[in-house]
């Protein structure tokens, strides 16, 4: 029997916190209260508590404690007047630790009558000599911490402080302040090693042996969120995943891609891309790009749109041309996220560069950073690249004239002598779950409806009915259609479109709909297995997603997604 192909995970992270610009909470909060949740203070505190109070269980001394603790607990329990001394005191520390959760709740609550009843309480209390509140910051906290160690019931009570404080969250500017905390807290599970090394084989451990990884870096530096440290630029980065590649035990699993940002391409000019023009061909001169794609054989292309650029951008039309001749992959992220541009939106953001409405260039009225930046994410920009005549239109103005050359622009009503059909592109994440969600609760839709009346094609993109050229139809696609089912037209229309399932896979609500996407013949080949790791760490682990996904769907199904169309998705022609 032939075995089958390995497992490959086609969309992972394992860069470091180090690497996370410090004030993602940039945009959340208001000045100055996002300096305070500096992400650098996260990552320390994880390190500190792995690095020392996680590892005292491992420690003989802890080991005794735990026998004297143990011991302490079975003579109260034991013997019915220890049990009823022990319960009065529990008590009594237990009103303390209640006031004491209360009086740093109180900034957070309006005035009630509740928390008018309980201020009485407290003021009779202290008044009656019956109790006794350190002032103390050192003083209030030994006392919760005594109580939560000796008293079982403890743990309720701190638990339920911390859901008050939670829902608190909502409340912050911004209705997306708990997914920040999110990231957070993924960002601080993992990305607290220092090395990527560590990382990655925590995600390893997790797949059965011969697993692949496509393992996608991230350079935010251009984001605006405040400057990582000399030791994690991108540069780094890229020479510690060169390195994890060459390791023998990585061999044949280890599936990194190059990150390419324009903003970085024009600042260091020719160290990050050069090349020349070769008979409608790209071929890199010495520089970064070339070192990692062709000397180091790293298997893609990542771009992250959200960090404000638009994937037609002039700078990287060159490295897309270059890909599309050599069957080189591109995931593109393609979900609405907490990463995004944290800057100022600027003048020429306010229109699309390329389409149009009403004979004008469309408007994107978006003001806040997590709106405006969706735009740059949206799926239908890549129309832009994959349709030849959008792609005529971006070309023609290019400021430089290798890029005319290259695709053998003449003027707009001209074809281009060669063209980016060929492209193949990953949209990370399939668009979002609340994107899935949209096209299953859109029964009325003409454009999600688009799926089932032609299932071949999906959505004409740039005919009307009769088949007749509609540039106008676009806005409404732009503006209307689901995420979904823009990227199922996509995967229709153009034979080297792909999708992942990463980050959404976690979602139960998705399943079904997966299901039906892995039955549509123009679809299954085109569908990836990803999971976004550690990303998604905050909802599943990696051993629960790998596990679901292989309940929901049959074999067949998921060895296509898993096994054959990563193969086929990281097949270069170098």
């Amino acid at each position: 029997m032939t075995p089958k192909p390995p497992v490959i995970n086609c969309h992972t992270h394992i860069f470091t916190g180090g690497h996370v610009p410090p004030y993602l909470a940039k945009t959340f909060l208001p000045w100055p209260f996002y300096l305070i949740f500096h992400l650098g203070f996260i990552v320390r505190l994880f390190r500190f508590w792995y690095n020392g109070p996680y590892t005292w269980r491992f420690k003989p001394w802890y080991k005794k404690w735990t026998v004297i603790m143990y011991r302490l607990k079975m003579l109260v329990r034991r013997s019915q007047l220890h049990r009823m001394i022990g319960a009065i005191i529990g008590i009594i520390l237990g009103i303390h630790v209640f006031f004491i959760l209360f009086e740093w709740l109180s900034g957070f609550k309006a005035e009630t009558e509740l928390v008018t009843f309980l201020n009485e309480a407290k003021t009779w209390l202290i008044s009656n000599h019956l109790l006794f509140i350190p002032t103390a910051l050192f003083g209030k906290v030994s006392v919760v911490f005594l109580f939560t160690l000796f008293f079982k019931s403890a743990s309720n009570l701190i638990f339920f402080v911390l859901k008050k404080i939670w829902s608190f969250l909502g409340l912050l500017p911004g209705p997306e302040s708990k997914e920040l905390v999110d990231r957070y807290l993924s960002i601080g599970r993992f990305a607290f090693h220092k090395n990527q090394n560590t990382v990655f084989s925590r995600l390893k451990s997790q797949y059965p042996e011969g697993t692949g990884f496509v393992i996608l870096p991230m350079d935010m530096a251009y984001m605006g969120a405040g400057k990582v440290g000399d030791d994690y630029t991108y540069t780094n980065q890229m020479i510690g995943l060169k390195k994890l590649k060459e390791k023998k035990a990585n061999k044949g699993i280890f599936f990194p891609f190059v990150f390419a940002d324009p903003r970085r391409i024009r600042e260091e000019g020719k160290s990050q891309l050069d090349f020349k023009v070769v008979e409608g061909s790209v071929v890199l001169e010495e520089c970064f790009i070339k070192t990692y794609i062709e000397d180091h054989q790293f298997s893609g292309f990542k771009i992250y749109p959200a960090l404000g650029y638009y994937p037609f951008d002039e700078a990287l039309l060159p490295l897309w041309k270059y890909a599309a001749d050599n069957g080189l992959p591109i995931t593109s992220h393609c979900i609405r996220g907490t990463i995004f541009y944290r800057g100022n939106k600027r003048r020429e953001w306010d229109t699309h560069p390329i389409f149009d409405e009403d004979n004008q260039a469309m408007l994107l009225p978006e003001i806040d950073n997590r709106d405006f930046t969706n735009n740059f994410t949206h799926p239908l920009n890549y129309l832009c690249l994959l349709e030849e005549r959008i792609l005529r239109k971006v070309v023609s103005q290019a400021k430089d004239i290798r890029v005319k050359e290259l695709f053998g622009y003449i003027d707009l009503n001209t074809p281009l002598k060669h063209n980016l059909r060929h492209l193949k592109l990953c949209f990370a994440h399939f668009g979002g779950d609340d994107e899935w969600n949209r096209f299953m609760e859109f029964d009325r839709d003409n454009f999600s409806s688009q799926l089932m009346k032609n299932p071949d094609r999906g959505i004409a993109f740039l005919q009307n009915k009769k088949g007749e050229f509609r540039p106008g139809k676009l806005p409404q696609i732009w503006k209307y259609a689901d995420w979904y089912t823009i990227i199922c037209s996509l995967m229709l229309q153009y034979p080297n479109v792909y999708a992942d399932v990463s980050y959404i896979i976690h979602n139960e609500s998705i399943q079904l709909l997966l299901k039906q996407t892995m039955t549509h013949e123009g679809l299954k080949n085109r569908v990836l297995f990803g999971t976004d790791f550690y990303v998604v760490r905050n909802h599943k682990s990696e051993k629960n997603i790998y596990a679901a996904i292989n309940t929901h769907l049959d074999e067949a199904e998921f060895d296509q997604m898993a096994r054959n169309n990563p193969a086929e998705f990281l097949r270069s022609s170098r």
